[in-house]
This record gives structure tokens, C-alpha cells and sequence, in this order.
């Protein structure tokens, strides 16, 4: 079996570089996932090399989106909210783990695979071969249809950033043609623009109305393992039921101390919990108190509360 690896990584950028080596992709707000294919079997792995080939049966045949006898394909699933990508979509699909509620999975929230990307092609590694040249291969491997595409390119970011801005869409990465493809690495090759920010942070505290969880006192980890505040949340895609569960999930979960080392807004009303909740959240800005600008919950996410700490990019 092939061993899945850390992908490339965009950095972020406040202005789009500018020549004709370069194109433009719709940033999708979805999950990052690598495909591998070692002649037979396939396996989905996610940036953080955790399997997901459980939750999408319907991408381990793959003979069905790609025509290599053995390939590593990059890109990212996304699920669709009315008319655009969602991530509260997403994850519903990829925090399940019985295969009843996965069976039920594909049916009610459909996937689409969005393929940017091919690291090893019919046994052949090609990550050292330019963009362009990886996308002429994509395109001759890739067998498009509903649920499976090819990115495409554009030459204009500054227009396709007004059209994602337009249909509220998470934003632009652009993308030098001459670039080879770096595991496990992030440079300026890859730059990524977006319309909102968002990161993972974690639940240090609620507050309640009525006795029902009505928001998340939210925090970041730094080097030294402290945790900061850095804003509450009680706005975005969680549903009343959610809330409802949430209420009933924190209710073990009580804390007599502060966990976070500077003081929150809401501590006379907050009520402390052992931070194991994480959360994906988008926001604006940063305040110059470092707090989040309307910051909104995206969805829940099943991951190592440690790992949520301040960017260092």
C-alpha cells in the first residue's frame, strides 16, 4: 500500500501575484483529501493522515473516476448547502462512523470529489514534474462526471475573488504552473486568498438561555501549551437540535477553573468546561485585542483539541 503523505500547502496572501505562470482555482470549503490507489485497493486519506475511506464508499472503486493502473490523486470532497459548498455539509458526512447512518450518508448528503492535483501516476512518482505538466496528465487519467472533477483554471484572480465574494464562496488560491509539487511542505508558490477567515478552536466555556447552551467561549493553544480566549460564538449553521445535544454533552464536561489564561468577555456568565469540544469557525477579522470579528460556528469537528494553536504563517 502506498503511504499517505502530508500535502502541499498554500500560505496566505493579501495581494495575488501577477504574471502569466500563474492561475487561478476556486478555494473550496470542503475537506482536503488524497486518493491512493495502489493497483487495486483505494484508500482516503485526509491532510492530517487520518483514514476516511469508511465514510465515502462510494470513491473506493477506482476504476470508476480514474483510468491509471495505480495513482495518488489530490483535491478536496465537498458537500453543497442549497446552492454553494458547505462545510457543516461535510462534516456530517465525515464524523460518521456506523454503516448504517454512512449508507444513509450517501444518499442524503452527496459528495462531490473536486481533483487538483496527481502526486504518482501508474506507478510512477511525478511530483517533481511542473503543474502544468501534472495537469496534462489529470486530465488524460481523470474520468469526469457528476460526483468527480477536474479544477479548473483562470487567468483572472482578481475577477474570480468578485465572484466568489458575490456567492459568498471561501475564496482564491493561485497557483504557479511552474511549481513542482513539495510533500509535506508550504510556500509561496501556493497562495491562497480568502474572502473569510476561518480556524479550529477550542470550547473552554458556555453560557446558557433557558438552560440550553447559547454559545461557545472559544480558544486557541500556543507553543507553551497555554490556552488564550479569543472570542465567543453563538451564531452560524448549528441547529436547535444541535444545541440541544451540545447542552446535554457539556453537562459532564464541567470545569471549576478557567482554563484560559487571559480573561474572556463573557467569564460572569460563562460556565467553564475541560476543553475537548472543537469547533470550525469563520470570522472577519482579528480585533486589536486579538479576538475574532463576527465570528460564526461552522461545524463541530472531531480532531486532538491540542491541535488547535495560533498560526504561525
Amino acid at each position: 500500500m502506498l503511504n499517505p503523505i502530508v500535502p502541499f500547502e498554500p500560505i496566505s496572501t493579501d495581494s495575488f501575484p501577477k504574471g502569466g505562470e500563474w492561475i487561478a482555482q476556486i478555494k473550496w470549503d470542503g475537506v482536503r483529501m488524497l486518493s491512493y490507489c495502489d493497483g487495486s485497493k483505494v484508500q482516503l486519506v485526509n491532510r492530517r493522515l487520518n483514514n476516511r475511506s469508511l465514510q465515502y464508499p462510494e470513491f473506493l472503486s477506482p476504476s470508476r473516476y480514474c483510468s491509471a493502473s495505480s495513482f495518488i490523486l489530490d483535491g478536496e470532497f465537498i458537500a453543497f448547502d442549497h446552492h454553494k459548498p458547505s462545510f457543516h455539509e461535510i462534516m456530517k458526512r465525515d464524523s460518521l462512523r456506523k454503516q448504517q447512518n454512512i449508507e444513509l450518508g450517501v444518499t442524503q448528503t452527496p459528495v462531490t470529489y473536486m481533483i487538483f492535483d496527481v502526486l504518482f501516476c501508474s506507478g510512477q512518482w511525478v511530483t517533481d514534474k511542473p503543474l502544468a505538466e501534472r495537469q496534462r496528465i489529470l486530465q488524460e487519467i481523470v474520468i469526469p462526471q457528476p460526483d468527480v472533477q477536474t479544477v479548473q483554471n483562470f487567468t483572472n484572480p482578481d475577477e474570480l475573488l468578485q465572484v466568489m465574494i458575490k456567492h459568498q464562496m471561501e475564496g482564491v488560491v493561485c497557483k504557479n504552473l511552474n511549481s513542482t509539487y513539495m510533500i509535506g511542505g508550504k510556500d509561496k508558490r501556493w497562495q491562497k486568498r480568502k474572502i473569510f477567515y476561518d480556524l479550529l478552536a477550542v470550547v473552554g466555556g458556555v453560557t446558557y438561555r433557558d438552560n440550553i447552551v447559547n454559545s461557545l467561549l472559544l480558544g486557541l493553544y500556543d507553543r507553551q501549551g497555554n490556552l488564550y480566549y479569543i472570542g465567543h460564538a453563538g451564531t452560524g449553521k448549528v441547529t436547535q437540535q444541535e444545541w440541544r445535544e451540545l447542552t446535554v454533552r457539556v453537562a459532564s464536561m464541567r470545569a471549576k477553573a478557567k482554563p484560559f489564561v487571559n480573561e474572556p468577555e463573557r467569564s460572569k456568565d460563562a460556565v467553564w468546561i475541560d476543553p475537548q469540544i472543537v469547533v470550525k469557525v469563520q470570522f472577519m477579522e482579528w480585533t486589536p485585542g486579538h479576538t475574532m470579528r463576527h465570528p460564526s460556528i461552522q461545524a463541530f469537528v472531531e480532531m486532538n483539541p491540542s491541535e488547535c494553536k495560533f498560526s504561525t504563517s
